[in-house]
């Protein structure tokens, strides 16, 4: 990478740092346990969930030229919905109809989506929904790993930002990338996993797996519907069982 861009890149690393409260760089590996202590982000108003997101999002992933998906690509797809969300629904990447609109998940796959939002007895706006890699991959493949990893510190940092109490998981190179696991999808779902340390302060975040809303339409037999909504029920019980402060 040329050296000025890697200057601007750390300089934009180091803004959205401060933002968030964080002055120092851990030095353990990602999957260590976390010290018994609040999330940076439990401190930060919805105003300056804000800001942050912002920040990254037009300063960083709409001019980013990181990997390959940028040569294609419409318009990035960062996410959106409510920065104090207690809950986050994490996907793959966006689709076509994401690419031109800009918006995560608002085709096919996104109006079941927000059917099982409904169901849970919430609306779009009360969550947050992203993506693991903000660029269309062609023809709507899954991301490569290197594709994946690339993208992945906009993911962690949008997730530390906001702090939700839980993540749901969208299919299973989300949950791979999301649990550094190999694990498939099916073996996965429905039960809970926990959410490497994300930082300085950063508390470990529950993660629940479960199928694709695209795999759904692919399959949408009642056996998958009802491993869903168990998925689901379990999210809703554990939000209930864990208010927010």
């Amino acid at each position: 990478m040329e050296r000025g861009r890697q200057r601007r890149i750390l300089k934009q690393h180091v803004k959205t740092d401060q933002l968030l409260g964080v002055d120092a760089v851990p030095l353990g590996s990602p999957a260590e346990s976390p010290p018994p202590s609040v999330a940076v982000a439990d401190r930060l108003t919805r105003a300056r969930k804000l800001e942050v997101l912002t920040t990254i999002d037009e300063q960083e992933v709409r001019n980013c030229i990181k990997c390959d998906l940028c040569a294609s690509r419409t318009q990035t797809v960062f996410g959106e919905g409510d920065p104090d969300a207690a809950i986050m629904f994490v996907g793959e990447g966006p689709g076509q109809t994401e690419d031109e609109q800009g918006r995560p998940f608002v085709g096919r796959a996104g109006e079941l989506l927000n059917k099982m939002i409904e169901a849970m007895g919430l609306r779009r706006q009360d969550v947050y929904i992203a993506n693991v890699v903000k660029c269309r991959p062609p023809e709507n493949r899954t991301p490569t790993p290197v594709e994946a990893a690339t993208c992945g510190d906009y993911l962690r940092r949008q997730i530390q930002t906001i702090s939700p109490t839980a993540i749901v998981s969208l299919g299973g190179p989300a949950a791979k990338l999301l649990l550094n696991t190999s694990i498939g999808i099916t073996a996965l779902r429905g039960q809970w996993h926990e959410l490497p340390y994300l930082g300085p302060g950063g508390s470990s975040i529950a993660v629940m797996p479960t199928f694709h809303p695209a795999f759904l339409l692919r399959q949408y037999t009642q056996d998958n519907r009802a491993k869903v909504w168990s998925d689901l029920k379990q999210v809703m019980q554990f939000v209930k069982d864990h208010p927010r402060s």
